[in-house]
């Protein structure tokens, strides 16, 4: 990859999920790491084992001795950033070089064969799986991902060849910064209209992110997004998972553990008798999506079926906590509407008959002010549902937004819950199939949840 030549990095938000992986390629590229972040985490506790200086106040007097020099210290910080943030502002009054995180995954993917995954939802799976069969079926390669992958334990993958798979995350129009050479659009339903104001100009912004391809390469669709393409130097295909597509799953078969057999109809061939390794309708579509961005590239057809059944996922998507005949708990980052909607279907088509209690914690304020209709709808497909505050993320309060507002429209049995009782209200209800929802703190009492359910306290 092509490099910064600078040796020392400096990170505001280094917790972040595609922060961290960026920090993970400079350690391993031998240069001087060190950020702030409001909260420590597992990730941040992860980073400083790995080398990284981290530090949870913002106080520009706690930036280390090497990071203070403006000839030396490049500064990578993520939008979310609060624009009154102290260190930020200590850099910028002292002429440091200053660039997003978008900004550097750019510079960093100018080498490369460059195989993005965008979408409002379905991109985190899709990403690591790619990168996987990269791994297992395609010769090696790097990733940077946006979620920890199971089988790489980790969010940055460092390996041999010149592909690298990204994840092109839309918020801020971060994956402007991106010029594929093959990309996938999973999904374009209305998102983050606190940046773009309507989802028309969303749309846009991803046909904008489609006309980077680089010449000659490829865009793969889902079959029913349909955005405003200019590119005609690229080929185009769609995918679906069991409907006439360029690319498709044919003959999904649900087996007893929840995973799926299929065949992927590709354009020139048909892989039969494939397994994917984690559950989940859902999951099928994304493997084709998968498929199709290998197939671009090139693949081993014995070892990509491998690769595909030896797939473990990535935490927090369709992440099975506990799995036993008389109960299940699941763990998902979803947070949008459709994402929701989309779980919910595959878990019931996965179990049919069985009774769904849903957890959801929503995040940001504007998200839910924007969706609370259809976070009602989406949830409402489940049998009980406990809903949880808001996650506030980067904003301040909104006046009159609150969690009630989907409460209100729910139309199965609910309640609202203090995060802190969460997992003893769960235990409370003896849900037979549980799952968990939300982008926010949600995940800092998975575990507790899993325990109480597991009966391991009391």
């Amino acid at each position: 990859m092509k490099d910064t030549q600078t040796q020392n990095i400096y990170f505001l938000g280094i917790g972040g999920i595609g922060m961290s992986a960026v920090a993970r390629y400079y350690l391993l590229e031998g240069a001087a790491v060190g950020g702030y972040d409001r909260t420590e985490t597992a990730l941040t506790r992860r980073l400083a084992e790995e080398g990284a200086d981290i530090h949870y106040e913002d106080d520009p007097a706690r930036i280390g001795e090497r990071f203070r020099d403006p000839r030396q210290t490049l500064v990578v910080y993520t939008p979310a950033l609060p624009h009154d943030h102290a260190e930020w502002a200590w850099f910028r009054n002292r002429g440091f070089r200053i660039l997003k995180r978008s900004e550097i995954l750019g510079l960093l993917a100018a080498d490369k064969y460059v195989m993005a995954v965008a979408g409002t939802h379905g991109k985190t799976t899709t990403t690591t799986l790619t990168a996987w069969l990269n791994h297992v079926a395609g010769g090696g390669g790097s990733a940077f991902l946006g979620g920890i992958s199971k089988n790489f334990d980790s969010n940055f993958v460092y390996g041999p060849g010149d592909r690298l798979a990204v994840e092109a995350d839309e918020f801020d129009r971060s994956f402007l910064h991106l010029w594929p050479d093959a990309a996938v659009i999973t999904s374009a339903d209305a998102d983050h209209l606190d940046i773009y104001g309507t989802h028309e100009e969303l749309r846009r912004t991803f046909a904008r992110f489609a006309g980077q391809i680089k010449p000659g390469g490829t865009l793969v669709i889902k079959k029913g997004v349909e955005l405003p393409i200019e590119n005609a130097g690229i080929r185009i295909y769609t995918y679906a998972c069991d409907e006439a597509a360029d690319f498709r799953a044919a003959n999904p078969e649900v087996l007893p553990d929840g995973t799926y057999r299929f065949d992927i109809v590709c354009p020139d061939r048909t892989l039969s008798g494939c397994r994917l390794g984690i559950p989940g309708r859902v999951n099928v579509e994304n493997a084709v999506a998968a498929v199709a961005l290998l197939w671009t590239a090139g693949f081993d057809e014995a070892r990509l079926r491998e690769g595909l059944e030896s797939f473990r996922g990535v935490r927090r998507r369709f992440d099975f906590r506990i799995n036993t005949p008389e109960r299940i708990y699941m763990d998902d980052y979803a947070h949008h509407p459709a994402e929701l909607r989309a779980a919910i279907a595959s878990v019931r088509g996965m179990f049919p008959g069985r009774r769904i209690t849903a957890i959801f914690q929503p995040h940001l304020y504007t998200r839910t002010r924007d969706f609370y209709r259809g976070f009602a709808e989406a949830l409402s497909l489940a049998d009980e549902v406990l809903l949880v505050p808001i996650y506030p993320a980067r904003e301040e309060p909104i006046e009159g937004v609150s969690s009630d507002m989907i409460g209100e429209l729910l139309t199965v049995p609910h309640r609202t819950v203090p995060l802190e009782r969460i997992a003893s209200e769960a235990a409370e209800s003896n849900p037979d199939i549980l799952i968990s929802f939300g982008a926010g703190s949600i995940e800092n009492y998975t575990a507790a949840i899993a325990e109480r359910l597991a009966g391991r306290t009391r």
